[in-house]
């Protein structure tokens, strides 16, 4: 089955990424930074056993890491855990998460760029100390700080739109190198202090007990953060089911091996005699890790951590800004951001635009922010929030991806996901209670993009959405929907094109498709007497089964006996609550108009198909689609869902047309194109053909271009019981043309 991959480009040509470049993604974020401003705060809270905590949150980490694995082997596309939602959950809660997680990544960005912009300084004003220049005095100008995170910011986004991959391995390189040396030389002064020293710093080894160990990994585990952005990435990985979980582990593994080894030289021979880990600390819980270097090093040990600082921060900087780019990508092609962020160049294929707009926020930000820190909290909320959702997500698509499961699988299913999932969340509950505001700025950024969505966003992104799940119904399945199609069969002789019309709307790998057949008989019916309403029914399940077996179609059949067949129809459609009718009609005339099927169809609460076709029409038959348009119609959902059904199996050429007046302006004429380009990227993505028709007569134009098609698309909106399915138009069209016809009716 061909799946529809809108998120990304999945052309191997086109995934620049390799295993390296990946794992540098999520070393760059994580290695380094988190470290650094959180160590302190870790052995403040807990004293020795801040190593366990981090180890602890390791284990966190791997385990989340792996249900992001699975997804990702899953959906190889970018945008990370929006893009998993959006697979498995409502557009809306999609939006939702990738709204919140965009945020997230630039605010973390932000945070780096500060950091990073404060370490160069320090950097800078230790190396004139060293050669005795007497540092000026603008230097120490408040606007110092946020100047450099702003020009670093824009430099960084300057050199991502023009070049993939990320970037920063020789920073990824340097960094890890300069760890290793002040890794080796703790554990060489370690090895060579007494061991009754070293055993003596770690007592006591829980210094606030078990909550302070609580607090510690609350506090210390978005320092691990960082290994998500390679799935946000996921478009641009080659070989993504094999390499994304990899590199997922590898960077996380390397975290590892950095901060344990770091955090023991640190306990064991970073504190002055007589000073526990704890009280140094609490005396400097920003400096702990720089301060402990210069204690077995001397000045050296210092300024290899500074070093080690700056390069982390600029590291982390860019695997942010990278992947956060790529969220708002994902989500532009999905119309739940402005599509003008899903636009790449041609000759890199990089979205420019989305790295222009997140870079902007990200500078806009770094100015505006009163109060980083919680801005930061509220970082760290919102990533373990959509950590423990992922887990939950990983288990829904376990359970529902039977036929397609994902390449790379969680061992010791499902207690991976639960006990990650629970953790995590415990983890942001604690976030949400230690800073309370950072809950509160969150609520904000999510209120902001649900009016934005509201406003701007809904119609378009429901209408993609749609498109989506009819062109790859695996996706309803996904999200655990079991769609029902009621197909009334009244003339047998056009059973087989209702049946494959059918299955085209609902997929029997994923729905159902019923038959009905009603036995039409008087209340006083007496079956041992009158024996023709069966005798007709044995004749139409006949042809019914023969359809069926020949199109190798599954269907569900159900007899019904009425005096008023009408009424048990959509009796059998509210009690079944069926997502779509399909009926069959011979001939639409003027006569139509007030008979039992447009009474039939005020009764009805769903998506109603209509279709007339000739006795011996077969489905295959409409390879050529047209798709007359007068304006926006209330059908619109209906069509996407449609036109996405039927190029799924087959590939067919979509025509959308519509029909101006001849002494129709240029303006008008360029306004008309616009409104059929922006309805064929909504409907199809953009995958037809469009045209403005010039003619004074619209049902001559359109009926002379239905004889060239072997499909008529015609759609009403049934705004209530008075709203007539077949309206003058669709009459008078049918009238002059022998072509095909579907009639769609949005429910009510």
């Amino acid at each position: 089955m061909a799946h529809r991959q809108d998120a990304i480009a999945i052309n191997e040509n086109e995934r620049r990424i390799g295993l390296l470049s990946a794992i540098g993604i999520g070393v760059g974020a994580i290695v380094g930074g988190g470290i650094l401003a959180l160590a302190g705060v870790a052995f403040a809270a807990t004293g020795p056993s801040a190593i366990l905590a981090f180890a602890i949150n390791g284990v966190i980490a791997i385990l989340t890491a792996i249900s992001f694995a699975e997804m990702a082997s899953k959906f190889p596309e970018s945008g990370g855990t929006y893009a998993f939602s959006r697979k498995v959950l409502s557009v809306e809660a999609a939006f939702t998460v990738g709204w919140v997680v965009w945020f997230a990544s630039i605010v973390a960005a932000v945070l780096y760029a500060i950091g990073f912009a404060h370490f160069l300084l320090v950097f800078l004003s230790g190396v004139l100390s060293a050669a005795r220049i007497e540092a000026p005095g603008w230097l120490e100008g408040s606007y110092v700080v946020p100047g450099i995170a702003l020009a670093t910011t824009v430099l960084i986004a300057i050199g991502m739109a023009f070049r993939s991959g990320g970037g920063g391995n020789w920073a990824n390189i340097g960094k890890l190198l300069v760890f290793g040396v002040v890794i080796v030389a703790g554990l060489w002064a370690a090895m060579n202090q007494p061991t009754d020293e070293t055993t003596q710093a770690f007592r006591p080894f829980l210094a606030s007990g078990i909550g302070g160990l609580v607090q510690a990994m609350g506090y210390s585990f978005i320092a691990l953060q960082g290994f998500d952005l390679i799935a946000a990435v996921g478009g641009e990985v080659r070989n993504p089911t094999k390499n994304i979980p990899r590199a997922m582990i590898g960077s996380l593994v390397i975290a590892l091996l950095i901060y344990l080894p770091l955090l023991f030289v640190i306990t064991t021979v970073g504190t002055a005699n007589g000073q526990t880990i704890a009280e140094a600390a609490a005396a400097n819980p920003e400096g702990i890790v720089a301060v402990a270097a210069e204690n077995f090093l001397g000045p050296t040990g210092f300024w290899l951590v500074i070093v080690a600082a700056v390069l982390s921060m600029f590291t982390a900087l860019q695997a942010n800004l990278f992947a956060a780019s790529r969220i708002a990508f994902a989500m532009s092609r999905d119309r739940t951001l402005p599509a003008t962020l899903g636009k790449v160049s041609e000759s890199t294929q990089i979205p420019v635009y989305a790295v222009c707009v997140t870079a902007g926020l990200a500078a806009l930000l770094i100015g505006v922010l009163p109060d980083v820190a919680t801005a930061g909290a509220a970082s760290s909320l919102i990533f373990l929030i959509t950590f423990a959702i992922a887990h939950w997500l990983s288990v829904l698509v376990r359970q529902r991806s039977i036929e397609n499961p994902p390449a790379f699988q969680s061992p010791w299913f499902p207690s991976v996901p639960v006990v990650g999932g629970i953790a995590c969340l415990a983890l942001a509950l604690f976030q949400g209670a230690s800073v309370p505001s950072a809950g509160s700025i969150a609520l904000v950024w999510l209120g902001i993009g649900g009016l934005l969505f509201l406003a701007l966003f809904a119609r378009r992104a429901r209408l993609m959405d749609v498109s989506s799940v009819a062109s790859d119904p695996e996706l309803a399945r996904l999200r655990g929907n079991t769609p029902l199609v009621l197909v009334p069969i009244v003339n047998p002789q056009n059973a087989e094109a209702m049946i494959a019309l059918a299955d085209t709307l609902v997929p029997s790998e994923v729905g159902r498709v019923m038959l009905q057949t009603v036995v039409v008989a008087p209340d006083d019916w007496h079956p041992d007497e009158d024996l023709d309403p069966a005798k007709r029914l044995q004749a139409v399940v006949h042809e019914l089964l023969r359809a069926s077996a020949k199109l190798g179609i599954k269907v569900d059949t159900l007899t019904t006996v009425s005096s008023k067949p009408m009424e048990d129809i959509a009796r059998v459609a509210r009690l079944h609550r069926c997502e779509s009718v399909l009926l069959g009609l011979s001939e639409i005339t003027d006569e139509s108009e007030g008979t039992p099927l447009e009474h039939l169809l005020s009764k009805l609460q769903a998506d109603v198909v209509v279709l007339r076709a000739n006795r011996d029409w077969q489905f295959a038959e409409a390879d050529r689609i047209l798709v007359p348009v007068g304006g926006r119609g209330g059908h619109d959902y209906l069509l996407a869902r449609l036109l996405g059904s039927l190029s799924r199996k087959q590939k067919r050429q979509v025509t959308f047309i519509r029909v101006a007046p001849t002494n129709s302006s240029a303006s008008d004429v360029k306004r008309f194109q616009r409104e059929l380009d922006r309805m064929a990227r909504d409907n199809v993505g953009g995958r037809c053909e469009r045209e403005v028709i010039l003619h004074d007569d619209p049902i001559a134009a359109v009926a002379e271009r239905a004889q060239q098609s072997g499909l008529l698309v015609l759609g009403v909106q049934r705004i209530g019981p008075r709203q007539k399915l077949f309206g003058g138009f669709t009459r008078q069209i049918a009238g002059q043309t022998q072509c095909p016809i579907v009639v769609l009716s949005r429910r009510g």
